[in-house]
């Protein structure tokens, strides 16, 4: 193993950083396009305009790590880009044709999986000395946060919310827990 390749070595630390952005640029488009169909799928006109109120704000954290992908010299992975996107469009129609707590549990689950990524990748960032992307970063977690505890508001007190737990072992957030 050479010393560029060591974990902790700012090469190392910056190989992953950018494997983190490009997993969450496409990471973006995947929820971007779940979301286009979830709002649409909605029958009560506050949680329509809150899902695609979270649509827009997906979109806009695909093109803020768009440009720090940019600015660290890389690019979105093509592959994985088509991946998501497809992943995205296919969960959004399933939104269209399957019920209400689906969604909104594996929105709040996703939610929160994107906020540790966010979180490793701002931890990366601070080791590099990239004090602007952790900025960013910051500012990314704490809207994926708002957006894990919507949609764990909603599925929280569900019948159904035991079972999805058991099985995939997310939880809303306790109120208590948001600080």
């Amino acid at each position: 193993m050479t010393a560029a390749a060591a974990p902790g070595h700012p090469d190392a630390i910056r190989a992953d950083l950018i494997r983190i952005l490009q997993n969450a640029h496409a990471g973006e488009l995947a929820a971007a396009y779940a979301y286009r169909g979830h709002w649409r799928s909605l029958r009560r006109a506050a949680e329509r305009a809150e899902v695609a109120r979270i649509e827009s704000a997906e979109w806009h954290h695909r093109n803020e790590v768009f440009e720090h992908l940019c600015s660290l010299g890389a690019a979105p992975r093509p592959r994985r880009e088509l991946l998501m996107g497809t992943i995205g469009g296919f969960f959004g129609f399933l939104c269209l044709v399957g019920g209400w707590f689906a969604p909104m549990y594996a929105a709040g689950r996703l939610e929160a999986i994107n906020t540790v990524e966010y979180e490793t990748a701002r931890d990366a960032a601070r080791a590099l000395g990239l004090d602007d992307l952790v900025a960013a970063l910051d500012d990314m977690i704490v809207e994926e946060v708002r957006h894990e505890v919507w949609f764990g508001d909603r599925c929280r007190g569900h019948w159904l919310l035991p079972v999805a737990s058991a099985l995939f072992t997310w939880r809303p957030p306790e109120p208590a827990e948001l600080g």
